[in-house]
């Protein structure tokens, strides 16, 4: 298959591509810097003449990583966010609605917003549900662009909500993911903030890479999927399995019980996910934590 995947240098789009490319398809790589991959289009999705020159070729799938990521970072510079994860969007779908390539986005478990249950896909078309800031509600914004699409042109596409995606390759910012930024904070004895009645569903790279992958072997349009772990803990526990793990006590880490505007719980149902594209969580928070703390210290050089 030829297959195009936007924001394919970021830390979830490096993984899927080499694993797209190891299964023999031919796979094209878009995202904004410069790169010397030779299948390699430099992209600006906001822009919609440079998403009419990407799709100058045709493509048989495209998966769409291209956005800006997570809730501080998209409250401190929503304009960019808006562009490129809506408008973004929105110049895909202008393209698929002329060249019919499949359509898998990447979409965020953040959707779910305030719903206090377990997170199974149906539950934002069942229950009125409150996205508690601009990341999560312009991931809900593009599912429903989608879904208009697919009603009024017969676009073919699948969704799937990612629960925490964390491992090698995601390098630190004050804006990443919780277990990068508490790893990377507990190595360089930095402070960090732990809030006591938040739960996730973490789930390792590859394993979320591999359910990605899989998508291209049972396609159903119109579909979406959760892609999670198995184990649902609280925030601390993973603070504590981190300090453990690189030796060093708590004294850095402040404790508050809760953060305003984000959700409280994220228990995710990977049920569909396990039947249609065969997931399966193969590493545990144990071992992900460890092989997270070992690439960030051979990384930034850290003994």
């Amino acid at each position: 298959m030829r297959i195009l995947v936007i924001g394919g240098l970021g830390c979830v789009g490096t993984p899927l591509v080499n694993e797209l490319r190891i299964r023999g398809h031919d796979v094209w790589v878009a995202d904004k810097p410069h790169d010397h991959d030779q299948k390699y289009i430099r992209c600006d999705i906001s822009k919609f003449r440079q998403v009419e020159k990407l799709f100058e070729q045709d493509f048989d799938y495209v998966y769409n990583l291209g956005a800006e990521f997570g809730r501080y970072n998209g409250e401190d510079f929503y304009e960019i966010l808006w562009e490129s994860n809506a408008i973004g969007m929105k110049n895909i779908i202008r393209l698929q609605e002329q060249k019919k390539f499949k359509l898998i986005f990447t979409s965020s478990s953040e959707v779910y917003g305030d719903y206090k249950g377990k997170m199974k896909e149906s539950v934002l078309m069942d229950h009125p549900i409150r996205q508690l800031n601009d990341y999560a509600i312009s991931k809900w914004v593009n599912e429903q662009q989608i879904m208009n699409s697919a009603d009024r042109f017969g676009t073919e596409s699948v969704r799937i909500r990612l629960f925490n995606t964390y491992g090698p390759g995601e390098y630190y910012s004050a804006y990443r993911s919780v277990i990068c930024l508490f790893v990377h904070r507990a190595l360089k004895g930095l402070p960090y903030t732990v809030y006591l009645n938040h739960h996730r569903t973490s789930t390792f790279i590859t394993d979320t890479v591999r359910t990605m992958a899989n998508i291209i072997d049972n396609f159903k349009a119109g579909e979406v999927y959760n892609i999670c772990g198995e184990e649902y803990h609280d925030i601390k526990m993973l603070s504590d399995m981190i300090l453990d793990e690189v030796d060093i006590d708590d004294s850095n880490v402040k404790y508050i019980k809760e953060e305003d505007h984000n959700t409280l719980d994220k228990k995710g149902d990977n049920t569909k996910a396990k039947r249609d594209l065969g997931h399966k969580a193969t590493v545990g928070l144990s071992e992900g934590i460890k092989r997270t703390i070992e690439w960030q210290k051979k990384e930034y050089g850290i003994k």
